[in-house]
């Protein structure tokens, strides 16, 4: 009788890589890893397939998903300009439906009966994974090892690696947890789990200590096409190349760190440190271009549904219709955002600076303080007086401090 077969989702970090041989003792069972490269870099992807059948797997699938996850899943979320609780700018949220995609689509391919993840029970990777099941292969079975194992800390797990000799890179000194992408990388973890510390220098990768960034600003210009980035100072890129090289320049002054303590979705709050370089830069010029390009209704209506769209993408319901149907909404409403942003980096800021579109409802003859042959002073009395009435009814008939 052939073996039960699990797909895991798999990095080659110290959770993923002690699952495989747990499954294998506690399912009797063929373990399939399944990792999707979105830009988490050589130092992690590279020799990841003889890493996870040295830690017993079966077999390993690694999949380029960089352009795809860009083009459908991190676009989308700047069209809405999705950010969570005013400053998460969803890096790790974005990426989970297209991994347990890939992990769905292999687990299929393979006749596999199962899926499992590394996503402990505090944390929000577990419902983002476990709802794109639902949603993609809601027969297939869910394993979630961290439910059910005796291994309670990091310091367990890395106990549990060396009985079994497996090679990690995390330590008991520097002891992180990090997600690494094209959008971003995130640190959790150690010195970090106490908002009263601050982050040590060893935590950073992606950026400059904006202290010691270059003193001249760099200024960059950045186009877009309905919505979503298409190319940097006049030359059109592929995705991952434009957000690779933004990620490089934000980097070097500094762009892109966020400290925060977020709520999550299970219920406590999380300390969680960021650097976002190329998605800060990318944002601050989306959100200037909309501005220049929208009328003011539905501007106002797109910013009034960034917050819903944001915690969607959170919570881990990216197939849910609601998103889907949130996302067409932006998709039209952006498509005049289209033009060129001119940004400046500087010692940790990105500052739109000057913006120009075809599409552009700035009229500076009906803008400007001088003569407009366009706008007739005379018209605001009427205007005034009307939008006034209903607060000078009520201030009339109950008092101005009713």
């Amino acid at each position: 009788m052939a073996k039960k077969k699990i797909v895991l989702a798999y990095s080659g970090g110290l959770d993923t890589s002690i699952i495989v041989p747990w499954l294998k003792e506690h399912h009797d069972c063929e373990v399939h890893a399944y990792c999707g490269d979105i830009g988490q870099g050589d130092d992690e992807l590279r020799g990841l397939e003889q890493k996870a059948r040295a830690s017993g797997a079966a077999s390993c699938r690694v999949d380029d998903l960089r352009r795809e996850w860009l083009l459908d899943y991190v676009w989308p979320c700047v069209r809405a300009l999705a950010i969570y609780e005013g400053r998460y700018l969803l890096g790790t949220s974005m990426a989970r439906p297209i991994l347990a995609r890939g992990q769905v689509d292999y687990a299929k391919a393979i006749g596999a009966t199962a899926v499992a993840h590394g996503c402990t029970g505090k944390g929000n990777d577990q419902v983002r994974f476990e709802l794109a099941y639902q949603a993609l292969a809601p027969d297939l079975e869910v394993i979630a090892p961290w439910r059910d194992w005796d291994i309670q800390s990091r310091e367990d797990a890395l106990d549990y690696a060396d009985r079994h000799g497996i090679q990690v890179t995390a330590s008991r000194t520097k002891i992180y947890s990090r997600d690494r992408n094209l959008w971003h990388i995130s640190h959790e973890g150690g010195a970090l789990e106490s908002p009263a510390n601050a982050p040590p220098d060893d935590v950073w990768m992606l950026t400059t200590d904006p202290r010691r960034a270059p003193d001249e600003p760099l200024e960059l210009s950045l186009d877009f096409a309905h919505g979503v980035p298409t190319g940097l100072d006049g030359r059109q890129l592929a995705p991952e190349a434009l957000l690779a090289r933004l990620n490089d320049l934000g980097g070097q002054h500094g762009v892109g760190r966020v400290d925060i303590c977020e709520n999550r979705l299970v219920g406590m709050k999380s300390r969680g440190v960021y650097e976002t370089p190329g998605g800060t830069i990318v944002l601050e010029a989306a959100r200037t271009l909309r501005a220049l390009t929208l009328e003011r209704d539905t501007l106002r209506l797109c910013e009034r549904l960034v917050p819903d769209y944001a915690d969607l993408v959170y919570t881990g319901r990216w197939f849910h219709p609601a998103r889907r149907a949130l996302d067409a909404l932006f998709a039209t409403a952006t498509r005049p955002v289209t033009g060129t942003v001119r940004v400046r980096l500087c010692k940790g800021t990105a500052t739109a600076v000057a913006a120009t579109s075809p599409h552009s409802l700035y009229s500076e003859d009906l803008a400007t303080f001088g003569p407009s042959a366009a706008f007739d002073h005379a018209d605001s009395y009427g205007f005034v007086k009307l939008y006034g009435l209903p607060g000078a009814v009520a201030a009339r008939v109950q008092g101005a401090d009713a």
